[in-house]
C-alpha cells in the first residue's frame, strides 16, 4: 500500500517510477476446488511461490529494477469476470491460455473453435496497460495474477523452430534478412532477399550480440523482462512441463465453468515433434561451448527464478 503522505504529495504518474512495487500476494482461494487429487499440485505450487519469493528477496537486496508501472504490465491480459491477470510468456502455452481467457470472459463458447489469428490478432482481450493508473493498480491488488513459464532453452528452440523453420511473412523478411546479412559470410542473393533459411547458430549470434541489427522479440525475450516476477507477486506459477494439470487446477481455483478444460491441442505445426529436452540437445550441438555458455548466461535469471536445472 502507498503511504498516505506519498498519495497526497506526489502526482499519480510518479507513484510507480523507480519503485520496488510488490502488489499484494493473495492466498489461493481453494473454495472451488473439489476432490483430493489436487493436493500434490497445490503443494508444488506453494513451493514454487516460496522459492521465487526467496530468490527475489536476495536479488532485490542487491539491485532494484527501475521501470514505470505501465511498462511493467504491458504483457498482462485482463479477464474481469473471474478477476484474473495473465502474463503472456510466448512458447509456454500462451495461445491456448488466451483461448481460455476468451471463454472465461464470455467471448467464445469453446476454446476449441477459436483460430490462431483470432487469438493473436483479433484484439478481443484487453491488456492491463490499457487502463488508467488507478485501474492498473486496483487490478494488481485485487485480482489473481498468474504466469506460466518454460525451461528457457526449450522455449528458445521452440521459438526458433516456429519462426524460422516454417514460412513466415513477418519473421523471415524482418528478422531473417537482418540476421543473414550480418552473420552469414558470402550469403547468396536469394537468402538476402527473402530472409529464409536462418541457421540456429546465426540466430544465437544475433541473440548474443549487444549491437544486434534488429531489436528483441517477445518470443525469445527473458521472462524476467516480460513479466517482472520480482516486482509483481504472481499468485500462481504454472510450468509448461506440467501444463495440463497446473492449468486445470488453476481453473478450479478461480471458479471457471466445470466443463472448461485447458485445450490439449498444439496450436500450430501440429505434425512437428514437440520441442523436448532431446530436441534441444540436437540444436545445441550446432553451437560452440562458449556460445552454449553465453546463451545460458543470457537466460540466467529465468533459470534461477523458476528453479530450472542448467543444461
Amino acid at each position: 500500500r502507498l503511504p498516505e503522505q506519498q498519495k497526497t504529495s506526489e502526482s499519480p504518474r510518479s507513484w510507480f517510477r523507480g519503485m520496488y512495487l510488490p502488489p499484494a500476494l493473495h492466498p489461493l482461494n481453494r473454495t472451488f476446488v473439489k476432490g483430493g487429487e489436487w493436493q500434490d499440485i497445490d503443494s508444488t505450487q506453494e513451493k514454487r511461490r516460496a522459492f521465487l519469493q526467496d530468490f527475489c528477496r536476495k536479488y532485490n537486496s542487491r539491485k532494484k529494477l527501475q521501470t514505470h508501472l505501465v511498462h511493467l504490465v504491458s504483457r498482462i491480459y485482463v479477464e474481469d469476470r473471474h478477476k484474473v491477470l495473465y502474463c503472456e510468456v510466448p512458447k509456454a502455452g500462451c495461445s491456448n491460455w488466451k483461448r481460455v481467457l476468451m471463454v472465461l470472459s464470455g467471448l467464445a463458447a469453446s476454446a476449441n473453435n477459436i483460430s490462431h489469428d483470432d487469438v493473436h490478432y483479433g484484439k478481443h482481450l484487453r491488456k492491463l496497460d490499457s487502463y488508467d493508473l488507478k485501474g492498473i493498480y486496483t487490478r494488481l491488488n485485487m485480482y489473481t495474477k498468474f504466469i506460466f513459464v518454460r525451461d528457457p532453452m526449450e522455449r528458445l528452440v521452440s521459438a526458433f523452430r516456429d519462426k524460422f523453420e516454417h514460412p513466415n511473412s513477418y519473421y523471415h523478411p524482418v528478422f531473417g534478412k537482418a540476421i543473414i546479412k550480418k552473420y552469414r559470410q558470402n550469403a547468396d542473393e536469394e537468402a538476402l532477399k527473402t530472409g529464409s533459411g536462418v541457421k540456429f547458430k546465426e540466430f544465437i549470434q544475433y541473440l548474443l550480440d549487444s549491437h544486434r541489427p534488429i531489436g528483441m522479440d517477445i518470443h525469445w525475450e527473458q521472462v524476467s523482462k516480460l513479466c517482472y516476477p520480482c516486482l509483481i507477486n504472481y499468485d500462481f506459477i504454472g510450468k509448461f512441463e506440467t501444463l495440463e494439470e497446473d492449468a486445470n487446477y488453476f481453473l478450479q481455483l478461480v471458479g471457471a465453468p466445470a466443463n472448461l478444460k485447458f485445450p490439449k491441442f498444439k496450436d500450430r505445426h501440429s505434425s512437428d515433434e514437440r520441442t523436448s529436452a532431446e530436441v534441444v540437445r540436437q540444436y545445441l550441438k550446432e553451437l560452440s561451448k562458449e556460445e552454449r555458455q553465453l546463451t545460458y548466461d543470457f537466460y540466467y535469471l529465468d533459470y534461477l527464478m523458476f528453479n530450472y536445472t542448467s543444461p
